[in-house]
């Protein structure tokens, strides 16, 4: 039998940049997985063989195993695609939060983010940067686990480190300092990202939708204050820093979110600092008491799509 052969197509799960992503299910098996399949012809046609982002990402996850972090299970290549088999969960947490009715439980928040902060911590120790954070990014399923996904543009990083491009990170996830053009930058922008997911948990919207780079930064500004040295020291020298730019007060994040309790508050302000070098890392935000007392807590079943829904798209 094929490789390919094993597995039956069931349903259109989504589209990425690179080909598309099927519910499939494993005929030796009987488990459903997420099979991405990724066109090669267009690559080929331009002398570019496997796209870099595909074989960056089957490279990175090949070597992680952690329970917080989608498994490839399989690579597999036709004449013309290359797939790209991966265990599969119910939904992403973008889908999740826009099928809920209400706002999410704060038992959950503090489940799914000491989850993810283990991820990354996970990641970050094996020298790995995610850089594309967001909810579309984060699978979740009925029992209460949520795993990063999406490695397309994660790379490993050495200390110290070296000129990466900053156009990374979609941008309402996007860290001040890359968005005043900064080209050294550290784990620093994965914990940004974590941080506006969470807000966004808590506030069932983005809390920085900006619509442009400028937009975006001016949507921070307003509710963080416009940074200066006193704040942020070496802000003024970022490439796309000015002087010009409009003087905001910070204002109380109280003001736009209603907090559960005074840890949660905490925790996530000790994620949306501007000072890349003062923000807590991963490490340091699994020893906060907010995350002591998380455990896993299962989320809205209502917002899961049926069996019956899914196999007749």
């Amino acid at each position: 039998m094929d490789k390919l052969d094993r597995f039956i197509k069931l349903a259109k799960a989504g589209e990425g940049t690179y080909g598309v992503v099927y519910k499939a299910k494993n005929k030796l098996t009987g488990k459903n997985v997420a099979l991405k399949s990724i066109k090669l012809e267009k690559f080929y046609n331009k002398g570019e063989g496997v796209p870099a982002t595909a074989i960056r990402e089957i490279t990175l996850l090949k070597g992680l195993r952690h329970s917080s972090i989608v498994e490839l299970l399989d690579v597999m290549q036709s004449t013309d695609k290359l797939y790209l088999v991966f265990e599969y969960l119910d939904l992403d947490l973008k889908r999740y939060l826009d099928n809920t009715r209400y706002s999410m439980e704060k038992e959950l928040v503090r489940s799914y983010m000491k989850q993810l902060v283990e991820a990354l911590a996970y990641m970050h120790s094996h020298r790995i940067l995610h850089r594309d954070l967001k909810p579309q990014n984060m699978l979740v399923d009925k029992e209460g686990h949520i795993k990063l996904a999406d490695f397309g543009l994660s790379r490993s990083f050495s200390l110290p480190s070296k000129t990466y491009t900053h156009e990374v990170v979609t941008m309402w996830y996007r860290a001040p300092e890359l968005l005043l053009g900064g080209k050294l930058y550290c784990t620093g922008i994965d914990i940004w990202s974590l941080g506006c997911i969470m807000a966004e948990m808590l506030m069932k919207r983005a809390i920085f939708p900006g619509d442009s780079e400028i937009d975006q930064l001016y949507r921070i500004f307003k509710i963080l204050g416009t940074p200066s040295e006193e704040i942020w020291e070496g802000v003024s020298q970022y490439p796309d820093f000015k002087l010009s730019f409009p003087k905001w007060r910070p204002i109380s994040l109280r003001e736009l979110i209603n907090f559960h309790d005074p840890e949660e508050e905490e925790f996530l302000k000790y994620m949306l600092i501007y000072d890349p070098s003062k923000r807590k890392t991963a490490k340091e935000l699994l020893k906060m008491n907010y995350l002591k007392c998380a455990k896993l807590t299962s989320p809205e079943l209502e917002a899961f799509p049926s069996e019956q829904n899914e196999n007749s798209d």
